[in-house]
């Protein structure tokens, strides 16, 4: 059948079809393109993150977590066997168990703080890690007003399956003529006002 053949009708309805499949075209491509950037599970996965990196976002959850008296936050970091050393002269803190009852008697004291991490290194070797850090306390504590408190904290990780977790916290306050002492620190800041909290993390 040629062209004069066709009624005017059947040209109309091809002239339309054709200009269907052709309008549809580019929204098919369109649709299929933004498919193509959802994961179907076929994909390669991610880089791992960096040890460092991944330990250091740990440790300011963690911190966050502190602060704010979430226990059961500051759990997903720590192994349960950990041990504590604080910065008060007091025989070590075995197990997540006893350190979460000395860190709820200790943060039922504050009443507000603030807590400053500087100067954070971190460093691995296969499954063990550890990070060093400064810290700056101050706040409210039993509704007295403390100076600020200075110190220093280690750290040391475990991998447990895919998990980095605290199996050591040691950490310690710095008295605050070393810390005036020390480069970098705010002059003339005077002596810290008891009572102040152990402030283990």
């Amino acid at each position: 059948m040629n062209t004069s053949q066709m009624s005017g009708g059947t040209i109309r309805w091809l002239t339309v079809w054709m200009m269907l499949v052709l309008l549809s075209t580019p929204a098919f491509a369109q649709k299929k393109n933004k498919n193509a950037g959802k994961d179907d599970g076929s994909s390669l996965p991610m880089p791992p993150i960096p040890v460092p990196d991944e330990l250091d976002h740990n440790i300011g959850e963690m911190l966050g977590a502190w602060q704010v008296g979430d226990v059961e936050a500051m759990h997903k970091y720590y192994d349960d066997n950990v041990t504590v050393v604080a910065g008060t002269y007091e025989p070590p803190i075995v197990g997540w168990a006893n350190y979460a009852a000395a860190y709820q008697k200790m943060h039922a004291r504050i009443q507000e703080m603030q807590f400053v991490r500087r100067n954070t290194f971190i460093y691995n070797r296969g499954d063990m890690a550890w990070a060093m850090y400064q810290w700056e306390f101050y706040g409210m504590v039993d509704r007295v007003r403390t100076n600020i408190v200075h110190g220093q904290t280690t750290l040391v990780f475990s991998k447990t399956g895919d998990r980095w977790l605290i199996v050591h916290n040691h950490t310690s306050e710095i008295c605050d003529d070393a810390a005036a002492a020390a480069p970098g620190a705010t002059p003339g800041a005077p002596p810290s006002a008891p009572p102040k909290p152990p402030p283990s993390q």
